[in-house]
């Protein structure tokens, strides 16, 4: 039995549909059982539990084998880094005496040491210790998620404008959630003994030029890029109700990938998800699969 956290969102539950066709066994955990129907119609089991409660997460371990975890986004209204550090922990408790063979965890490109660089700091801390711990741990490094451009769908379809804190012409790798589903099911899959650190991005490398033109080439009108200069990221993001401190932590990230503090990988698996592709199917989702 695999156990998947965070398994109504966008990785977790690509994760545990490619598990689930493959003839797996899958318990996805979820905070709202309402969430998960679509996943139990496909044969998952369904698991109620808050990642808070140690004792409750534990039990859901122990009833599988082996688990994918990830850390769930913190309310960007909140101190976000304290909350996923205070996330990190409680599943890490949860593991002692879970009995589990395997765990992969999903994180990022750039994992560092530091303080408030939000996922690049709090995941690289995670990484550590999960390695530290008894459980044999295999770690996926995901490329800048495709699903960061989701939020602006309605924005580009209604004003032809496109948001970018990154600048318009700057090439970084991407990746969808199906693919990074895809990386997660083959590591549970394997044997215990392959861990250590992979890296998995998209097919090429994109600029939010070139997602503008996806967007455009999908609803057949002219999309452009704003650029968000960097002296505004802070104030852009509180604009949007970060709190200061999540606003801080992003403005963080941001940077670190314009000035090309990201690794880039000397060997890394290539998902199969194009921006077009991923594009198409955010624009039908949002249409309720009308054709757009």
């Amino acid at each position: 039995m695999h156990i998947v956290l965070g398994g109504t969102g966008n990785v977790g539950s690509a994760t545990a549909r490619v598990l689930l066709r493959r003839g797996e066994r899958v318990t996805v955990v979820t905070r709202d059982a309402d969430h998960a129907t679509g996943l139990a119609g496909a044969g998952a089991q369904v698991a109620v539990a808050d990642i808070r409660n140690v004792s409750a997460l534990r039990d859901v371990f122990r009833s599988g084998d082996r688990a994918f975890l990830l850390n769930p986004p913190a309310a960007p209204f909140s101190d976000t880094d304290a909350e996923e550090r205070e996330n990190a922990s409680a599943i890490l408790e949860a593991l002692v005496g879970s009995g589990l063979s395997k765990v992969v965890l999903q994180s990022t490109y750039g994992a560092h040491e530091g303080e408030r660089c939000g996922d690049l700091t709090v995941l690289y801390e995670f990484e550590q210790r999960l390695q530290a711990q008894s459980i044999p741990t295999a770690i996926n490094r995901g490329a800048y998620y495709m699903t960061n451009w989701s939020g602006f769908a309605e924005a580009v379809r209604g004003g032809g404008m496109l948001p970018s804190f990154l600048p318009t012409h700057l090439a970084v790798p991407m990746i969808g959630s199906h693919d990074l589903g895809e990386a997660a099911a083959r590591r549970l899959m394997e044997p215990v003994k392959a861990t250590g650190i992979f890296h998995v991005e998209g097919p090429d490398r994109y600029t939010p030029k070139d997602v503008a033109d996806a967007f455009a080439k999908v609803l057949e009108r002219e999309v452009n890029v704003t650029e968000i200069p960097r002296d505004a990221w802070v104030e852009t993001f509180l604009q949007f109700g970060f709190s200061d401190e999540a606003a801080l932590s992003y403005a963080c990230m941001t940077g670190a990938i314009v000035d090309g503090k990201i690794e880039s990988p000397a060997e890394f698996e290539k998902g199969s998800t194009s921006l077009q592709d991923f594009i198409r199917d955010i624009l039908e989702n949002a249409s309720g699969n009308r054709s757009v």
